[in-house]
């Protein structure tokens, strides 16, 4: 009963990533639509209000325009985090937020990695949920998304120019984003999670004693935290909180949303370059490494501690430290590799109480950070290996390698293994830096190996953009939020701007017309050799690591 349940979960949310996956596509090329009536006018008039032209844009003027529209909202956002103690939604009389929070806060919604060193209902004004959070949510998905499509236009190679950013930017928002977020909020609404901007209501309790009920506008943020992979959760206890969770229904549709968006991102990618094939060849090879992750992650949960399991308790419960019991193991591991998976970060689960195995999983997704990941950039990472893929295959053949009928060379290799290389040094040598300075080792709260694994966490989870935390790290301190902002933009930005200069290296290429020769990249073989590549050079790199980690820890049960 319990497969049964991941498994109707995992065929819905493949059947919806076709219809999706068309429509982001005839958003992305500017295809009729049944929203267009409508949305066209309101294009337009932003475009007025804005001064935008719908001139084509070159990758370097298309990076440059991502970034300004990402630069100017983050001032005004510390500013604001600054100021909430203003009355101003305010009802809760939230103060100031402290500047080396400020900063990590802003770069982590900023990047869609929403790693919260505040807990939401205590650290945040109602303005700033509203005007900062939700705001940012829409604003990193739609940025993820845009860049995302700009490479799939360089790999389909039928202009130098990438498409326009803000054109990009603004439909993504308001024909895939807002739409479906409101339908999202009123679904959620019915559910039982709040939207109101009264203040929080104190009670008395059937034992007698006062309780304070937190409230707020979570509704409409909820939306767009999951279906934009963001993650940031209103409350601390994010989506295993019942205000932002309440009932086993939202827990399977938070799960699919956040799937969703990614996984349509490759059937998008199937129609922009005309070949179906290649893009089910790249749906199959994450669908294998989330569903390994899925395997492992749920076995590992059942069988919990071999020192409870020796004493038949295991039989019963299993691991169910950490979980809610309305949700159960089968759906926190899934809900764990999924939302780790996908750069989304929201948890239903205390990641820190995962068996260590469990643990394994959820880190190995975001070192890996191809299996889908969060609003195209999961799949940018992929088509990087599977570029990858085909130079070492045509090395071993000693033809040369050919990707969407373009030839691979040098420099497309050279900037594949620079963006290769950044992730992993992002992660290690931060984490080894946390390990040797006063300030690193003090705010780790599990000495042993857990704690390094604790740590190793943290900065994957910014690297990747992922955002979920392991929680037992004492992180909130000025040494934590600059070290993990840092890793967070670098983790961002440098891998967008690598990748979309290869896309457009390839698109300044003659295509190579297919003989009998030509390696295949859109069958069976390919997507075994590309899971393998996957795991030989992503996984192997950081195995040092994990081996003093989760997996001593999991020796010494």
């Amino acid at each position: 009963m319990e497969i049964l349940q991941i498994g109707i979960i995992l065929v819905i949310f493949v059947l919806l990533c076709i219809p999706t996956g068309k429509y982001i596509y005839k958003v992305a090329e500017h295809e009729k639509t049944f929203l267009d009536p409508v949305l066209d006018k309101v294009d337009n008039f932003i475009y007025k209000i804005s001064g935008i032209t719908k001139e084509e844009m070159t990758w370097k003027q298309y990076i440059g325009a991502l970034l300004l529209c990402n630069l100017v909202p983050a001032i005004l956002a510390y500013i604001i985090l600054r100021i909430q103690f203003m009355p101003v939604f305010n009802p809760n009389h939230i103060g100031g937020m402290e500047q080396g929070l400020t900063f990590n806060t802003v770069i982590s919604f900023l990047t869609n990695t929403n790693l919260q060193g505040y807990s939401g209902e205590s650290g945040l004004s109602y303005f700033s949920q509203m005007i900062v959070i939700t705001f940012f949510m829409f604003l990193a998905a739609s940025t993820g998304l845009s860049i995302a499509l700009a490479f799939m236009r360089g790999l389909a190679g039928k202009k130098k120019t990438l498409g326009n950013f803000y054109v990009d930017y603004v439909r993504i928002i308001t024909r895939i984003l807002l739409p479906v977020c409101i339908v999202i909020s009123i679904f959620y609404i019915q559910q039982g999670v709040p939207q109101t901007l009264s203040a929080n209501k104190t009670i008395t309790t059937i034992e007698g004693k006062l309780q304070d009920i937190p409230m707020g506008p979570v509704a409409s943020l909820e939306s767009v935290k999951l279906f934009g992979t963001n993650g940031g959760g209103f409350f601390g206890a994010n989506s295993a909180h019942p205000f932002e969770n309440p009932t086993p229904l939202t827990n399977a549709f938070e799960i699919i949303s956040f799937l969703l968006f990614a996984g349509a991102t490759v059937v998008c990618f199937g129609h922009m370059i005309k070949k179906k094939k290649q893009a089910i060849c790249i749906f199959s090879a994450m669908s294998v490494l989330f569903i390994i992750g899925v395997v492992i992650c749920y076995a590992a949960e059942k069988a919990g501690n071999p020192i409870l399991g020796h004493l038949g308790l295991n039989q019963i419960m299993g691991n169910m430290e950490g979980k809610e019991v309305r949700f159960g193991i089968p759906m926190s591991a899934l809900f764990t590799t999924a939302t780790t998976a996908t750069s989304c970060g929201a948890v239903n689960n205390m990641h820190d109480s995962l068996t260590p195995i469990g643990g394994l999983v959820a880190l190995v997704n975001m070192m890996l950070n191809v299996i889908f990941g969060g609003k195209g950039v999961g799949f940018m990472n992929m088509i990087m290996y599977a570029i990858l893929t085909v130079f070492l295959c045509g090395l071993m053949v000693g033809r040369t390698p050919e990707f969407l009928s373009k030839k691979i060379e040098g420099k497309e290799i050279k900037l594949i293994a620079l963006a290769i290389i950044i992730h992993p040094f992002l992660i290690l040598m931060v984490s080894a830096l946390a390990l040797v300075v006063p300030q690193g080792i003090a705010g780790i709260s599990n000495p042993g190996f857990h704690g390094l694994t604790q740590i190793l966490y943290q900065f994957s989870s910014s690297a990747a953009n992922n955002g979920s935390g392991f929680e037992g790290l004492s992180d909130n301190t000025m040494f934590w939020n600059t070290t993990a902002g840092i890793v967070m933009f670098f983790g961002r930005y440098l891998s967008m701007i690598i990748l979309l200069a290869v896309s457009t290296s390839l698109a300044s290429k003659k295509a190579i017309p297919v003989t009998a020769g030509t390696f295949k990249t859109d069958n069976g073989v390919f997507t075994i050799t590309l899971v393998f590549i996957v795991l030989i050079i992503g996984a192997l790199t950081f195995f040092p690591a994990l081996s003093l980690g989760p997996i001593a820890e999991q020796l010494t049960l």
